[in-house]
């Protein structure tokens, strides 16, 4: 059976679909914006912040999910430019330790609101 999970704690969805999903210990979390969910807006910064800030999203969806960034087995990263993959690395790297999660980082034409960054994750619960 397949729950939907939610938190105020992250951006709402902007569409129809869950911010995330668990089904049998498995959390689908949908790609995140760098949105402040308090305002509603994009963080200010660069691609560092930005990223940082999907990153915080996800955290947010995982721990109302009972879970942690330790859980990450699988993100992908999409970029409005592959020019900001050094910098989105370096933020990205703070959030995760080894072993760290897969992941693919693809260029894209266009994201949601054109966002620079958008992270989808896939955890899954260790018991």
């Amino acid at each position: 059976m397949n729950k939907a999970i939610m938190t105020k704690n992250a951006p709402g969805a902007i569409g129809p679909y869950s911010q995330a999903v668990l089904a049998d210990g498995t959390l689908y979390i949908s790609g995140q914006l760098p949105v402040d969910p308090a305002t509603g807006e994009f963080v200010p910064g660069g691609i560092g912040e930005l990223t940082k800030a999907s990153l915080n999203n996800i955290r947010a969806i995982l721990e109302e999910a009972g879970m942690s960034m330790a859980d990450v087995v699988k993100t992908t990263v999409f970029l409005r430019d592959m020019n900001d993959f050094a910098e989105m690395n370096a933020a990205y790297a703070l959030f995760f330790s080894e072993p760290f999660p897969a992941r693919a980082a693809v260029q894209v034409a266009k994201l949601p609101r054109d966002a620079r960054v958008e992270i989808e994750a896939i955890a899954v619960h260790r018991p």
